[in-house]
């Protein structure tokens, strides 16, 4: 199986009003196998945010301190805030044979990639910008104006799928759920996954055993 039975970071991507976070909460209340990663950010909570629930709100110094001393996979700043990722609770999961999913933007899941190798990387589509147009204007909590902004930056990031292994449409949350669950588990056995299991009972052929035993 995956060497010394390791865990697997599972990014996931995808634009503004695309139902990341309802997949994820779900996804999450069915695998108690999968970690979501938190990301450590500089801003004060927003009403109704949950310290240690999806974010870590941290100083500035504090932040600077773990980016000089390495400790972030992957960092952004926006509205004069730092944005990152931890890299020992990912790591500290992984080496214990847990999963760990990676909301993150497109940006920072080049980042992750190029850092670490062992990723799998899903983005979450909407069916179409109509549809997603009536998912962001049905919140009443964005203007018109950052609708048509957070739609723009829909389409650069729509056009960065192709860097993704997996592609889900969230038409339908539940759906949308089964298919990544069924990403998560056919990963399982994918060659990378396997391939120990594979080299272990060719080393164990050579041994010619298995010819002795067949012959009785």
């Amino acid at each position: 199986m995956r060497e010394n039975n390791k865990g697997r970071l599972f990014i996931l991507s995808g634009p503004s009003g695309c139902g990341k976070d309802t997949i994820m909460r779900e996804l999450l209340s069915r695998r108690k196998d999968i970690c979501l990663s938190i990301s450590s950010i500089t801003r004060p909570p927003r009403p109704g945010e949950i310290p240690g629930e999806k974010y870590d709100f941290i100083s500035k110094e504090k932040f600077e301190n773990m980016l000089l001393n390495g400790e972030l996979l992957e960092y952004n700043t926006y509205l004069g805030n730092y944005y990152g990722t931890p890299k020992k609770p990912i790591e500290r999961w992984i080496s214990c044979g847990r999963n760990v999913l990676l909301e993150i933007d497109v940006n920072g899941a080049r980042k992750v990639r190029e850092t670490m190798s062992d990723v799998l990387s899903i983005f979450i589509m909407p069916p179409s910008m109509q549809v997603l147009r009536e998912r962001l204007t049905g919140r009443s909590t964005d203007s018109a104006e950052l609708v048509e902004k957070r739609l723009q930056a829909a389409i650069d990031e729509i056009s960065c799928a192709n860097e993704y292994d997996y592609v889900i449409v969230n038409d339908n949350i539940t759906e949308a759920v089964n298919n990544l669950e069924a990403v998560i588990n056919a990963d399982r056995f994918s060659y990378k996954s396997m391939e120990k299991f594979v080299k272990e009972v060719l080393e164990n052929a050579k041994s010619c055993d298995w010819q002795a035993a067949g012959s009785i």
